[in-house]
């Protein structure tokens, strides 16, 4: 499900590092590290509905790529994002936007860059969903499309029966971060989950982080001046991190 919290935030300003580049056709924004890292292996960030063309989820592409990961944010959107007078506006309707980009229409594009990436050589991808892109990053799971799957409070998805299908199909490991007071997915729901996947439910492997006092959407657009949202961001950030190091 989505809520009125998908729109809710902070902007971060920054200075993107990135570029705007084509892949299979479609416009990505691409953060490629400084550092040596491996060719083969990529990264796709899964926005949420403001898209590529925001700055906090240009900073985050960044930010993966400062620790040395090939970082590739498609436009899987088709170039209309959530428009500017939907941010922190309660009164915009996120069904109906939803409703106007639906999976026929966005999948195509994430598997035009997928298959591009291949093409050109990429042997392993691992995905990073936020929000809206949760859900697209844990269905590549499903496919088996991708080695590592890390998802920040995912909506569109349906507590029980998206955790159960993941649970007899995927094979990529999992890290999930939610916060404590997230009304897509509220504790109760949470728990559900972590009683499918957890203690070794899930065989390749699960782990669920959840941050006190942290609502829908604060890895991607969380107050930095409130010391809880602050700590869950930054702490969602560096155990995605972790993941990665220790399994991609």
């Amino acid at each position: 499900m989505s809520c009125s919290h998908c729109v809710i935030g902070k902007q971060y300003l920054g200075s993107p590092q990135g570029k705007i580049q084509s892949i299979g056709d479609v416009p990505c924004y691409v953060g490629t590290p400084t550092v040596k890292y491996d060719p083969k292996k990529v990264l796709i960030l899964l926005t949420d509905i403001f898209g590529v063309t925001f700055s906090n989820n240009k900073l985050l592409v960044d930010d993966f790529a400062r620790r040395g990961y090939l970082t590739i944010a498609p436009d899987y959107l088709f170039g209309n994002p959530a428009p500017p007078y939907a941010w922190n506006n309660t009164k915009f309707d996120v069904k109906a936007w939803t409703e106007n980009h639906p999976p026929e229409v966005t999948w195509p594009l994430i598997y035009k860059v997928i298959r591009a990436l291949r093409d050109g050589g990429v042997t392993s991808f691992a995905v990073m969903g936020y929000c809206f892109g949760g859900r697209y990053a844990i269905d590549l799971a499903i496919g088996q499309v991708v080695d590592v799957l890390i998802v920040a409070h995912p909506s569109q998805v349906i507590v029980p029966d998206t955790f159960q299908t993941l649970a007899e199909r995927g094979k990529a490991l999992f890290l999930l971060e939610m916060g404590s007071d997230d009304t897509a997915i509220p504790l109760l729901q949470q728990k559900e989950i972590d009683y499918i996947l957890g203690n070794g439910k899930y065989a390749p492997r699960y782990k669920c982080d959840c941050w006190d006092g942290c609502p829908h959407g604060f890895a991607v657009r969380g107050d930095m001046l409130d010391e809880q949202q602050l700590t869950g961001k930054t702490g969602s950030f560096v155990n995605s991190i972790e993941w990665l190091k220790q399994y991609f």
